[in-house]
């Protein structure tokens, strides 16, 4: 079934730039690529680091961080995010398929800063996240914190005839993904 093996790209400077439906663009390192039944597919890594930014609730005693995913709220507090990184000399990108931050992050050696999200996934129960704190920020007495995955955000795409890259389906990924998994290993041996 595989014509060829898993290449590492990624020192050899490739990249990809994906576009979402709103035209907007990552660029990301080729980190492998993988020929099935004659197609090419890469895994991609983001050049610029991801970041994802909670909201603090404060629920009775206890106090929730809650993932802000509306594209509103996202607008609405972009300003004021972009101007807290500019102080950590990060500027601030609305790109495809994530929000990223260009420029060098804080050390992770700080432990005050890292943050468990317990994710709920359907086939493995509770999955924990490791985050690290890049800042925090109020808009309209709303307290805000931004944060970056200290796992890669990795992104496995299918090259069009085109030679546009094409991201998997969930369903698609679940498919490769044992392959992948398979490939990525044996290579580490």
């Amino acid at each position: 079934m595989f014509s060829s093996p898993l290449s590492e790209d990624h020192d050899s400077g490739n990249s990809l730039t994906l576009t979402d439906e709103l035209k907007r663009t990552l660029e990301c390192y080729i980190e492998h690529t993988l020929s099935v039944d004659g197609e090419k597919y890469v895994l991609l890594l983001p050049v610029d680091a991801p970041i994802e930014i909670f909201a603090w609730q404060v629920d009775g005693d206890e106090e929730e961080a809650v993932l802000v995913e509306d594209d509103e709220i996202i607008d609405e507090i972009f300003g004021t995010a972009q101007a807290v990184l500019s102080e950590q000399n990060l500027i601030l990108k609305n790109t495809a398929y994530a929000l990223t931050v260009a420029g060098e992050l804080p050390p992770e050696d700080d432990e005050s800063k890292l943050f468990t999200l317990e994710i709920e996934d359907e086939e493995n129960g509770l999955e924990p996240e490791q985050l690290l704190e890049i800042t925090t920020f109020y808009h309209d007495e709303q307290e805000y914190a931004i944060y970056t995955p200290l796992d890669p955000l990795l992104f496995f795409a299918r090259i069009t005839k085109t030679g546009e890259p094409e991201l998997l389906s969930p369903e698609e990924f679940r498919q490769f993904q044992p392959l992948l998994e398979e490939h990525l290993f044996n290579e580490v041996e």
